[in-house]
């Protein structure tokens, strides 16, 4: 029998990652890479003995895996326990099989999580485990965590994202950013959930030196972030990485914003590359000193939360705000890498996952882009998408630039009598492709009388010319913008005589 059930450890422990703490105590509290840990086992339902057993099990677990793996163990040895009304003092075969009968659908993976604890609670001879628990074990089925659902039935609570929701999102954050809603590290944190889909951790983790600036032969320039990788079993933190390029649209911003933490924390970091790309503005006790000013990964995650609230971005499936999760946009990313026809080997890469086991049901669940939209489609869903962000006005004496006739948008190949659609509301060079990108665009001012039925019976057409000599997903890039001209064309039927302005 192991001696360390009986004996004081009266030392600290330390993590994997470098963090110290009491082993001893019934609290245990530390930060563990990126996460907070916080295990009570005073709130177990069992004797004193257990309590120690189980705190010497779990040592293990605190010394060799993650804290995320080590919180989720005691989550379900607590959950069992409390299935019994009175303090455990022993785990035997016919509790195991009472609980396993009374875990619904949804949780009967609680049992094999249960299970691998209990196996390596024996193995390490600590007391508390029954003889019959480990050959019953062996021979019963587990039912693994329920994975895949919301990506199968494209749930449009919590499955991935549509294309046109993608572009709303996209869309938002930059309008966001313009008029100062959100801040640069909160647009760039935002930008980097929804382009690469990776875990709140691998961005927790993120040093101002994983960000790497690659200058060609050619003088172009290139951008290089280095993901570390998370869930390694027996890894340490920051032990792996993977590469991901970044487009100069975000790639710039965020080399920017590495440039600024450099010359802001350079007197706290004897190497500036070590400096968090997302940090806190306070020291936490307990952190390991390579997490130094780290937030954790439910901090940024509420962050991206919480900017995407501040966006107010609509559905086009439900007509309400898209419900928005970190998980969404990574579902999101495997499921447009299947629809592209990567294949699973690829989509494993993306989502950083080591083997192809859990990336099957994106192959599986490729939702089929519409094929066919003609107008009486689009004004359906137009009311719905709120794609059309701009104010629609009586005409060019109730623009913002009025006195500017540059400031007037036409479209030869659209209108040959080059009546303008609207006036372009922002002073300076925009760099779009108006007015096909006008109409999704805040600045956009279109008139009452403009030929809004001339654009979108031309996008329709467009839309239907390259389903028949392309591919279903080059047509239906301009999708959302077939939705906000339908709604510029229906708002203009709506209008009300007064002349008032209406807003998108």
């Amino acid at each position: 029998m192991n001696s360390a059930l009986v004996q004081s450890r009266r030392q600290l422990l330390r993590t994997r990652d470098g963090s110290l703490f009491d082993a001893d105590e019934d609290l245990w509290t530390y930060r563990d890479n990126s996460i907070n840990v916080s295990l009570n086992f005073a709130h177990l339902n069992c004797d004193g003995r257990f309590r120690e057993a189980a705190k010497s099990v779990l040592s293990w677990y605190a010394e060799n895996k993650s804290g995320s793996h080590l919180k989720n163990l005691f989550e379900r040895l607590q959950h069992f326990l409390r299935a019994f009304p009175d303090p455990i003092s022993r785990i035997d075969g016919a509790m195991l099989l009472s609980y396993r009968a009374s875990l619904s659908k949804k949780r009967a993976w609680y049992f094999g999580t249960l299970s691998g604890l209990l196996l390596k609670w024996q193995a390490l001879g600590y007391k508390g485990v029954e003889d019959d628990v480990v050959p019953l074990l062996k021979t019963t089925r587990k039912v693994g965590n329920q994975k895949g659902e919301a990506v199968l039935t494209l749930d449009s609570q919590n499955g991935p994202l549509t294309d046109i929701e993608v572009m709303a999102v996209g869309e938002a954050l930059v309008a966001a950013r313009e008029d100062g809603r959100i801040e640069e590290s909160e647009y760039l944190l935002a930008q980097l959930f929804v382009l690469l889909g990776q875990r709140a951790i691998q961005y927790a983790a993120l040093k101002v030196g994983d960000l790497k600036l690659i200058k060609a032969s050619d003088g172009t320039t290139s951008y290089m972030l280095r993901i570390p990788r998370a869930k390694q079993r027996d890894v340490p933190s920051r032990h792996t990485f993977k590469d991901r390029l970044l487009a100069p649209q975000i790639g710039a911003p965020l080399h920017r914003h590495c440039a600024r933490l450099r010359s802001e924390f350079a007197l706290d970091f004897a190497d500036e590359d070590d400096i968090p790309i997302f940090p806190s503005r306070a020291l936490r006790k307990k952190t390991p000193h390579e997490f130094r000013l780290h937030r954790t990964s439910g901090s940024l995650a509420d962050t991206f939360i919480r900017v995407m609230r501040k966006l107010e971005v609509i559905s086009e499936r439900t007509g309400a705000a898209l419900h928005i999760t970190p998980t969404r946009f990574r579902r999101t990313v495997g499921t447009r890498a299947a629809m592209e026809g990567h294949g699973e080997l690829v989509i494993a890469e993306l989502l950083d996952h080591n083997d192809t086991q859990n990336v099957g049901v994106y192959a599986q669940a490729v939702p089929q882009i519409i094929e066919r939209i003609d107008r009486a489609v689009a004004m359906h869903l137009a009311p719905l998408a709120q794609a059309f962000a701009g104010v629609l006005i009586e005409g060019e004496f109730q623009a913002i630039r009025s006195d500017d006739p540059s400031s007037r948008i036409v479209g030869p190949h659209i209108d040959p009598a080059m009546r303008p659609m609207g006036s372009c509301g922002r002073h300076g060079f925009c760099g779009l492709m108006a007015p096909i990108a006008c109409y999704t665009c805040r600045s956009f001012q279109p008139w009452r009388d403009g030929p809004h039925e001339a654009v979108l019976q031309f996008l329709l057409d467009e839309r239907e010319r390259l389903v028949g000599h392309a591919d279903v997903r080059i047509a239906s890039v301009n999708d959302r913008t077939i939705l906000a001209v339908a709604e510029v064309v229906r708002l203009c039927a709506a209008r009300p005589s007064n002349g008032s302005a209406i807003d998108g």
